[in-house]
Order: structure tokens, then sequence, then C-alpha cells
């Protein structure tokens, strides 16, 4: 394909090179006249290895010219790669001006010649930005299929930027309605084996891998701070943590749903900040982790009680599936709060047998809910049939069970991204998702 790539900065440029590796013919396109006489003349405007070495080839090879005018560089390509910034205003919110700039200027030029287009917005921004773009400059042009409009972020670091580009950790299409697109031509762009979503779910994937990024240095450094004060080597702590791949290195707690709970993180969470609030040492980012999962938990019931329904059938309580634990359970404090509001509450748990409970299992519930067996059932249908909302925590039902029992008037609250319950004929709604 000829390719036409706006903004010739890091993501610009590293694309220019690496397309123009892979065959395509690129025009650059940038305001910055510096930039595109360093393109013309097969050099990279930034430092970045390898860069050089593509972009020369590219040129010699006749398939790497730049320009500073849109049309020019609309004109002759089939593609246009939206690389440019996206700058922090002072509010902290995204200057969207050069890309609305550039949006502007190749709706313009396509106008003007009719001639089918793509278009793939790689420039960060916020959910709904894409969508936004379209409404204001492609819109027609996309329902009468002048244009395919795509946002595919890119996951490039500096210094590596090559390499990753060639050997993508991740690769992501959006398209307006997250079906897959009809044609390869996204995937032509960007190598790899790209999961399709709609464009917002493509632009948050950029701002949780980031986030995550940003969350995971946080907590290394605060787990080293803490470690400097013991006289322990922090990166060693560090490493050890790494080395499980079961849980710490891995997708096993990263699954939207139910608050943390159980005997373990809550205490544990607990006492590390007791000990370093009372030693006088700042953890911030650890200090806010109980605060986000009473948030949590607050959203979860705001979520039940604002469905008018007064008879509420819970499907788990204890913190997680095929375990009769109770303590620090998320949804014992759902239960709590439901009943000190005068809601009608029953309950299945296929794991729960109260005379079973002993020890610190047992004085908890016996504090915080004393009538609990009152409100257990033996048979899932006894909740399901007395109750005009469920909440569903744990998968403790067979789906074809629930999909004999649940009617059109009942409403489902699935807690732990329980998908398929989606596709069912019910009121539906997940916590997270």
């Amino acid at each position: 394909m000829n390719v036409s790539i706006f903004g010739l900065g890091y993501v610009g440029a590293v694309t220019a090179g690496c397309l123009a590796e892979l065959g395509h013919g690129i025009v650059g396109a940038d305001v910055q006249q510096a930039k595109v006489d360093a393109f013309n003349t097969g050099r990279s405007p930034i430092i970045e290895p390898e860069l050089d070495d593509l972009l020369g080839t590219a040129r010699a090879g006749g398939r790497l010219r730049a320009t500073t005018s849109a049309e020019e560089a609309v004109a002759a390509t089939d593609a246009s790669i939206i690389c440019v910034g996206t700058p922090s205003l002072e509010s902290g919110r995204l200057n969207l001006d050069f890309v609305r700039k550039v949006s502007e200027q190749i709706a313009a030029a396509l106008r003007v010649s009719g001639k089918r287009h793509v278009i793939l917005f790689r420039s960060t921004m916020l959910p709904g930005s894409t969508r936004q773009m379209v409404r204001d400059f492609f819109e027609d042009l996309r329902v009468s299929g002048q244009v395919s409009v795509y946002y595919c972020p890119e996951f490039l670091r500096e210094g590596t930027a090559v390499r990753d580009f060639r050997e993508p950790s991740l690769a992501v299409v959006g398209t307006h309605d997250g079906r897959e697109p009809e044609s390869d031509e996204a995937r032509r762009l960007l190598g790899g084996t790209p999961a399709v979503l709609a464009w917002e779910g493509a632009e948050m994937i950029k701002y949780a891998c980031n986030y995550f990024h940003a969350l995971k240095v946080g907590f290394a450094n605060e787990i080293g701070r803490l470690s400097k004060f013991l006289g322990e080597d922090g990166a060693r702590v560090m490493d050890v943590v790494c080395a499980d791949t079961r849980l710490n290195i891995s997708r096993y707690y990263m699954k939207p749903g139910n608050p943390f709970g159980g005997s373990c993180l809550p205490k544990d969470v607990s006492a590390l900040l007791s000990f370093a609030r009372q030693e006088g040492i700042t953890l911030p980012l650890l200090d806010n982790t109980l605060d986000t999962n009473q948030a949590h938990l607050d959203l979860l019931i705001k979520l039940i009680t604002s469905k008018g329904a007064r008879r509420v059938g819970l499907l788990g309580l204890a913190f997680k599936a095929d375990t009769d634990d109770l303590r620090g359970s998320p949804m014992v404090a759902v239960a709590e709060t439901l009943l000190g509001r005068g809601f009608h509450l029953s309950i299945y748990d296929p794991s729960l047998n109260l005379s079973r409970l002993i020890g610190a299992n047992e004085a908890e519930i016996q504090r915080r809910m004393p009538h609990l067996a009152s409100l257990l059932k033996d048979d899932p249908r006894e909740v399901l049939e007395s109750s005009d909302l469920i909440v569903a925590s744990q998968k403790c039902v067979p789906l074809e069970q629930l999909a004999t029992l649940v009617n059109a008037n009942q409403y489902v609250i699935d807690v732990n991204g329980w998908r398929e319950l989606a596709e069912l004929p019910w009121n539906y709604e997940g916590l997270c998702w």
C-alpha cells in the first residue's frame, strides 16, 4: 500500500521506517519543515536505534518522501495514519487541536478526490475521541463507504520502538461497532494478530496499559522504600515476587468484578499500611488500596439499591467460589447493608454449611449476620423464584438452570463478568463492564 503518515515524531517516524521496510510506499506529512527535510534526505528526525538505517534504505529505494502538504500526501496514498501529538493542557486534559486539524485536512482532500481511503488514528486519545472526530469530519464519508476508520493504539517504547513494531507485544484494532473489519487493511499496517474492539474500547486499552505500567512502577518503588527501611534489597524482593508467574505475573487477578476480600488480602494490606505509618514511611499508592476497594463495594451496593426491587437474591456469599470462608467477604457486607435498609434477602451458596463453620469464620458471621441461617436456601430455585433482583457473584448455578428459572421481569446483576449471562433475555447489568 501507499501510506501517508501525519506527524513525524517518535510514533510517526518509527511507523514510517518499519512500514517502508515491509515494502509499503511512505509519504510523511508534517508542519515542521525540518522534519520533512530530514525524511527527504533519508535521516531520522529523532534518535532511535536502527531508524536512520531504515529511513535511509527506504529513501534510497524510492519508497519514502515527505511533504508539508496534507492534500499532496492524501492524493498520493491509499491510507493515512494519524500520529500527531496530543499534548496535555494545564488542566490535565488532552489538546486534540492537532488531530482535529489533520482530520479536517484529510476529509477535505478526500471530498475533492472522491477516492477510497483508509484512516488509522494512532495518536493517544481519550475514549470517545475517535467517534467525535468521525462525527465532525468523516461521518458521511464513512457511511458512503468511501473511508474506513480505525483506531489502532501504539505500544512503542522509546529506545526499543523498532523492535516493538516488528514484534508487537499487543496489537489492537478499533472499529466503529467492535466487529471484525471486512478487509485486512488495518492488519496489514499493524502486524501481529490484533484484538478487535469498538473505538472506545481500543482507546481505553492504551490508557489501561499505561496506567498499569505506572502503577507497577509506583508499587515497586514503594516496596523498595519499605525494604530499604528494613535493610533489605528491594530489587531482590521484587525479583522473587515476579518469579511467581501463576499468580503475581499472570491474568489471575486481572478481571474486573467483586471487591477483594477473604482472610488474607484485607488483613495483610491493613497490617503493612499500619506498620508503614507507625514508622513514618509514606506509601500513597498502597495507602489508597483499601479506599479503592471500598469505592468498588459502594458502587455495587448503589447499583443494587438503585433498581427499586425490594426482594433480592444472592448467588454466592463466601468471598470466592468453592470455599466457605466468610471473613472479609464483600457479599457479606452487601447482605449486611441490604438487611439494614429493610430489603428482603435470600441466599444460595452450595459451599456454605453453617454447622461446619468454626473459629474466626464462625465468630465473624455470628457478629455480622446472626440470622444467616434463616436466609440461606438449600435450592437455588427458592432464591430465584422469590427475588425480583438477583446478584450473581459466583457461578454456583448452572447457566442452563438459570435460563429456565429467571424471567423477563427479574433483574440480574453479574458481579464477576459472567459474560454468557448477557446473551440471555433478562434485564442485565455487569458491575464493571
